[in-house]
Formats: structure tokens, C-alpha cells, sequence
């Protein structure tokens, strides 16, 4: 049996090589844009530990077999935009299926578009589907060549295929710890009847820390808190307990919804004026 012309262990090593590129290069983009885009500083980004993201090892792999699909309409133009088009709603599909498994089954947020226009239950929204389609269209007209070379040359070279187990078992190792993780968070979020932020509540942690640094103070256990840095890997990495970081997370939300809404007075005060 093949698959796309390939046999299926083939087609399996194929997708196996294809996550772990595809995860590893999302995690370095979402890392840059929140660096200087979003959040404005270092913060790990998704629910595993490590320098990797699942969302983008799919989509990768998702990309790459889509434009495998035969399509021929007679103008090279329109075939291109027809696998555009099934990237960018496969894409927004996923991101979909991902956020809703966390939300509606963990009380967790990965990330939040309630603020944006259109958006459906703060999970997607139009913008971002137009940048997956975006993104779909770069894929197609400027990656996919290059893509397919990678293959090709994994394909040559399975030895390789070594390096791409060794990432996998250490991808399984994290998933463990990083799901018990998620479950303490979970079960809090459930007591509490909120939904936790992923990327706030390390941002949370992050604050914490920098701002017991910044105490002056000379008793030995705050010293011993000016001492402690927040980890860029380890993001939850802290002396406090996870009870207590989440107590804090909750203070620290509502503390951030009070200067936003001052913010928005004052601006609206000074256009009044």
C-alpha cells in the first residue's frame, strides 16, 4: 500500500521528520513574537517545557500532504489558491479543535482572541485565519520546494531518522510532566470557576520574581526571594508552592484589569478634553 507515491512506514517517518522540524521552528517564531510583539519579554511559549510546539509541528506536516493533493482546474493560478484556501481553514480548523480541547476540557487558555473582531468563543477569529491562508500562501508558493528537498534528502539519509526518535522520546518524557502540570492547573481553575491563561499566569510568576528582586529589603528570607530568577525553560520553576502562584495569578489578573481600565478612562478623559 502507498500513500502519496510512498510506502506507508515511508510516509510515517515522513510525518515524523516533518512534526519535529515544523514544531521546533513554531516554537522559535512564537518565542520572537512575543518577545517583541506581544508580550515583550522572553517567555516560553505553549504548555510543554521544552523548545517546541505541537500546533505548528501539525500544520507543517498538514501543509506539506495538502499540496500533495492532484489538483488540476487547467490554470496553475487557481490550483495554487484552491490548496491556499484548504490550508488556511485546515489550519484555522485545527487551531479550533486545540483550543476547545483545553478550554472547555482543561479551564486552560494557549492563547486569546476575545478582543479580536469575529472571534468565536476567543478560539479563532477572522484575523488569524487570514494569516494561516497568509501563511498557506508562503507555504505554497515559496516553501513547499524546499520542504519537499528536506524529505527527499531525509528520505536518502534514515539514519537520521535516529535523531528524530531521540526528539520524540524526550517529546513523550515532557508531555507526561507537562499534562500533570496542566492537570494541577486544571483542577484549581475548576475549584475557582475560572479559565486560567497559560501565557499570563507565567507572566504572572515572571513579575513575581523581578519584583522581589527590586524589594529592598534585608531580613534573610527576602533576600533568599532577590536570590531567585525566573527560568525561561522551567516557566512554573519557582519556591512557592503551585497553589500559592495560582492565589497570586488570580491578585495579579485583577490588579492588571484595574490599570487597564484606568488607562482607558484617562485616554477617554483626555479625548473628552
Amino acid at each position: 500500500m502507498k500513500i502519496a507515491g510512498m510506502p506507508v512506514a515511508t510516509v510515517l517517518l515522513v510525518a515524523a521528520f516533518l512534526f519535529f522540524v515544523g514544531s521546533v521552528l513554531g516554537w522559535c517564531i512564537e518565542v520572537l513574537f512575543r518577545r517583541f510583539f506581544s508580550a515583550k519579554k522572553w517567555i516560553n511559549p505553549g504548555f510543554l517545557t521544552g523548545p517546541y510546539l505541537p500546533l505548528y509541528g501539525f500544520g507543517l506536516t498538514l501543509m506539506f500532504f495538502i499540496c500533495l493533493i492532484p489538483v488540476n482546474t487547467g490554470a496553475a493560478w487557481a490550483d495554487k489558491l484552491i490548496l491556499i484556501v484548504i490550508i488556511g481553514a485546515a489550519m484555522t480548523l485545527i487551531e479550533y479543535i486545540a483550543g476547545l480541547i483545553f478550554i472547555k476540557g482543561m479551564k486552560i487558555k494557549l492563547w486569546d482572541y476575545t478582543n479580536r473582531w469575529g472571534n468565536i468563543q476567543g478560539i479563532i477569529c477572522p484575523l488569524f485565519s487570514l494569516l494561516w491562508a497568509i501563511v498557506g500562501a508562503i507555504y505554497v508558493l515559496l516553501l513547499h520546494s524546499f520542504v519537499t528537498g528536506w524529505v527527499s534528502w531525509f528520505v536518502s539519509h534514515i539514519v537520521f531518522a535516529f535523531f528524530v526518535g531521540v526528539f520524540f522520546g524526550v517529546f513523550i518524557i515532557d508531555l507526561c510532566h507537562s499534562i500533570n502540570l496542566t492537570a494541577k492547573i486544571s483542577k484549581f481553575a475548576k475549584t475557582n470557576k475560572v479559565v486560567i491563561s497559560l501565557e499570563r499566569f507565567k507572566e504572572s510568576i515572571k513579575d513575581g520574581i523581578e519584583n522581589s528582586k527590586e524589594k529592598a529589603a534585608e531580613s534573610k528570607k527576602e533576600r533568599q526571594e532577590k536570590q531567585e530568577k525566573s527560568s525561561f525553560i522551567f516557566a512554573f520553576k519557582s519556591k512557592k508552592s503551585m497553589q500559592n502562584l495560582l492565589d497570586e495569578y488570580l491578585v495579579w489578573m485583577e490588579e492588571l484589569k484595574q490599570k487597564t481600565a484606568e488607562k482607558r478612562n484617562a485616554k477617554n478623559k483626555k479625548n473628552k478634553d
